[in-house]
């Protein structure tokens, strides 16, 4: 995401997200997969122009959805109208969660955004201080560091996940995971052929139509019936359990190669 710093606002410069909010198949696929979970006080941290936002809407009783550019804030504002019950704010991760009191919110959301964050062992440990017995962390990421990019970093990545790595953290900051897994396993060809070895900086506004059209429908469709050995994100739900103690939720075989493999350029 291209960012700019102006008086202590931070300002959004580029077309990305306007673009990749033409993919409302995409979109569709990880709500539906976290939408057992949408319930009472949910935050949304990271939310754009509220291509996600505007879908979690129906499902919370309460939705905060949090945006660190400021000029998002008046687009938010705009799409959410219609819900009197979301409330948009300006600020980063840390800054929204350190003023939240603990164990007082039932879902936090985060969807390409953990990347972003270089602490991600500490915006996780916030996260579940914040969430209450029996809340749900919902956690979208890029996945396979093998498809590190320049788009990656033109983006603001720190890195990109494995599921043995992801499962750790979040399991380290006191949070259960419940169910993790690979997601979109033709966008592996496509990301490493544009990106990591074409170079490519920026997306193309008819592949993204095509991709969601075309590919993501069926992809969708195959990845329940089969989950995926890899896939280009990894998606998540994990649970602040009564205890808070972590149990160990073994992987698979499968994905313990993959790990050998790709783990070496693994940055988390």
């Amino acid at each position: 995401m291209s960012l700019i710093e102006l008086d202590d606002a931070i300002i959004y410069a580029g077309h990305d997200l306007e673009i990749l909010s033409e993919a409302p198949y995409y979109h569709a696929w990880i709500v539906d997969y976290f939408l057992p979970y949408l319930r009472g006080h949910v935050v949304e941290i990271g939310a754009g122009t509220g291509s996600m936002s505007v879908r979690l809407a129906p499902l919370a009783e309460r939705l905060d959805v949090i945006e660190p550019s400021a000029n998002l804030i008046p687009v938010l504002e705009h799409r959410l109208a219609a819900h009197p019950h979301a409330r948009v704010s300006r600020g980063l991760l840390f800054d929204d969660l350190v003023r939240r009191p603990d164990n007082s919110v039932d879902a936090v959301v985060l969807i390409n955004v953990l990347e972003h964050i270089d602490d991600d062992d500490a915006a996780l440990a916030e996260i579940a201080r914040v969430l209450v017995p029996g809340g749900h962390l919902l956690l979208y990421v890029p996945a396979l560091p093998m498809l590190m990019s320049n788009l990656d970093r033109v983006h603001g990545h720190f890195r990109r996940y494995m599921r043995r790595s992801l499962t750790a953290k979040v399991g380290l900051a006191g949070l259960v995971p419940l169910d993790t897994r690979y997601m979109d396993l033709p966008g592996v060809p496509a990301w490493l052929l544009l990106n990591t070895w074409g170079g490519k900086v920026t997306f193309n506004p008819r592949l993204i139509r095509v991709y969601d059209r075309l590919v993501v429908p069926l992809a969708r469709r195959l990845e329940s019936l089969i989950p995926p050995p890899i896939g280009k994100n990894l998606i998540m739900v994990a649970e602040k359990v009564m205890d808070s103690a972590f149990r160990q939720h073994p992987e698979e075989d499968l994905d313990e190669n993959w790990q050998v493999t790709l783990e070496g350029t693994d940055r988390t």
